[in-house]
C-alpha cells in the first residue's frame, strides 16, 4: 500500500484489503472487504463484510452498505441535499455549517451498484437490488429490483 491515509478512528475488520491512494477516516469496514484505488470513505460511513468497493468511488458520511455488496468504479454517494460554498454571512462553509444537512442512505445486503452510478441521499436500496451502470437513483429501490437510467426506473425484478 502506498499513499493511503487511514485515520486513527477507522475500524477495520479481519483481512480487509486496501489498495493505493485511499482515504479512510471515521468509518468502519467489515471483514474480507476489498477497497480499490482512489476511494474515499468518510466519517460515519459503514461498509459490511465481503464487499468489493471499486476504484474512484466516493462514500460519504451517513452511508451504510450491507454485507456482500459490489460497488462499481466511480460510484458517487450524495448526502448533502443543499450544497453551498459559502454560508449566510458570505464566508466559506465549515463543518459547523454542514451540521444537520446530511441525510442517511442505506444499502441492503447483496446489492450490486454499476459503475458511474449516482446514489442521491436519504434513500434505501433493498437487499439483492441491482443498480445499472450510470444510473441516477433518486428514490428508494425495493429488494430485488433492477433499476437503470436517468433518473433510474424499475426495469424488472431479479
Amino acid at each position: 500500500m502506498q499513499f493511503v491515509t487511514i485515520a486513527d478512528d477507522v475500524e477495520l475488520g479481519e483481512d480487509v484489503r486496501i489498495y493505493s491512494f485511499v482515504n479512510l477516516y471515521g468509518c468502519s469496514i467489515g471483514d474480507h472487504t476489498r477497497v480499490g484505488t482512489f476511494v474515499e470513505v468518510q466519517k460515519g460511513a459503514r461498509i459490511g463484510r465481503r464487499c468489493k468497493i471499486s476504484s474512484h468511488t466516493f462514500i460519504c458520511e451517513g452511508v451504510t452498505i450491507g454485507d456482500g455488496c459490489f460497488v462499481g468504479h466511480g460510484v458517487m454517494f450524495i448526502n448533502d441535499m443543499d450544497p453551498r460554498a459559502v454560508n449566510a454571512e458570505g464566508e466559506a462553509e465549515s463543518e459547523a455549517d454542514w451540521a444537520g444537512r446530511f441525510v442517511e442512505t442505506r444499502i441492503g445486503s447483496q446489492v450490486s451498484i454499476g459503475s458511474g452510478a449516482v446514489i442521491m441521499g436519504g434513500l434505501t436500496i433493498g437487499d439483492g437490488a441491482l443498480i445499472g451502470a450510470g444510473a441516477v437513483v433518486t428514490r428508494d429501490v425495493a429488494a430485488g429490483e433492477v433499476v437503470a437510467g436517468v433518473p433510474a426506473r424499475v426495469m424488472r425484478r431479479r
